[in-house]
């Protein structure tokens, strides 16, 4: 695996859009970790309650699996921009800088093409979900609601890939 590059630190080499990018997503990966833990603690209330006093939390399961999802695509943008991903450099490690930084940037093209087409058909799943009318079975909630709220962190994967592509190919011949 891959260490972080310089370049991916916060400020490290980005201009003001990457910059930018780099605060909305940390502000986005931190709301998904807010859900995580009140998450966490909605699950523990509802085991204890369950167990103890034969009240569960109503629709626990449901809210679950709804924080999650929206919760889960609040990270990936922050994580592209930190170079975080899950790379196998093995092929890579003894070719030259210049071919890895070009490898490096078809990858986050790739990351932003995944990332437009997952916000796009994700859009309009959440559109035909709303459409049909569908809700959750315990406490009704409408489920596009949730579907549509993840839109906005696979837009801002989009972004964060092709100002990766783009910073990490005017970076191949700068000295780290």
């Amino acid at each position: 695996m891959q260490e972080p590059s310089s370049s991916a630190k916060p400020n490290g080499g980005f201009g003001p859009v990457g910059r930018a990018l780099l605060a909305v997503s940390q502000w986005t990966a931190i709301a998904g970790g807010v859900i995580f833990v009140a998450i966490v603690v909605m699950s523990v209330v509802s085991i204890v309650g369950r167990k103890l006093f034969n009240l569960p939390v109503p629709g626990d399961v449901e809210l679950l699996q709804m924080g999650t999802a929206f919760a889960s695509a609040a990270f990936f943008a922050y994580t592209h921009l930190m170079n975080g991903d899950v790379k196998v450099d093995f092929f890579t490690t003894h070719v030259s800088p210049g071919v890895r930084a070009f490898l490096d940037a078809v990858g986050s093209l790739l990351v932003g093409l995944f990332g437009a087409l997952i916000a796009w058909r994700v859009w309009a799943g959440a559109m035909a979900v709303k459409e049909a009318g569908e809700t959750s079975a315990i406490l009704e909630l409408p489920v596009w609601i949730v579907q549509a709220l993840m839109v906005p962190s696979f837009v801002l994967l989009a972004a964060a890939g092709f100002y990766m592509c783009a910073h990490t190919w005017s970076q191949r011949g700068v000295k780290r």
